[in-house]
């Protein structure tokens, strides 16, 4: 079970959601786009916090939760994977939401350990809440 979570969690925090780092600012964007980075903004901070039982509850998409093996254990990972994180610069460069649609993509910068790093995060809006979804 230890490597699918790890699988999950280090890509999702590699890309800078979590650490000691400066925090993502969500300026420049408007409308359900500042949603969708005020979502990333925030998953950053819970983790920088500690509150990983947040972050599984409110955070993190249902279906990336039940991968990980419910609540519990997703708690369990994300405070595994956290521990392995020093240092952390983070920004979200664009998001991308279609019309009506309730999935977008963000593209996420990092810069871990000198190296800049992009990759784009998935996210679902589960009721009224951006929930992280994936990679």
């Amino acid at each position: 079970m230890r490597r699918p979570l790890t699988i999950l969690c280090l890509p999702l925090l590699a890309l800078g959601l979590a650490g000691c780092g400066s925090a993502v600012s969500t300026s420049g964007f408007q409308g359900e786009e500042h949603e969708v980075a005020q979502s990333i903004a925030n998953f950053q901070t819970a983790a920088t916090t500690g509150e990983y039982k947040k972050m599984c509850g409110e955070m993190l998409s249902a279906s990336v939760v039940a991968r990980l093996g419910g609540a519990k254990r997703c708690e369990k990972a994300i405070k595994s994977q956290l521990a392995e994180i020093d240092n952390l610069q983070v920004s979200v460069q664009s998001v991308r939401v279609a019309s009506g649609s309730t999935s977008a993509t963000a593209k996420v910068g990092s810069i871990y350990e000198g190296k800049t790093r992009v990759g784009k995060l998935s996210l679902l809006k589960e009721g009224k809440h951006w929930k992280i979804s994936g990679l």
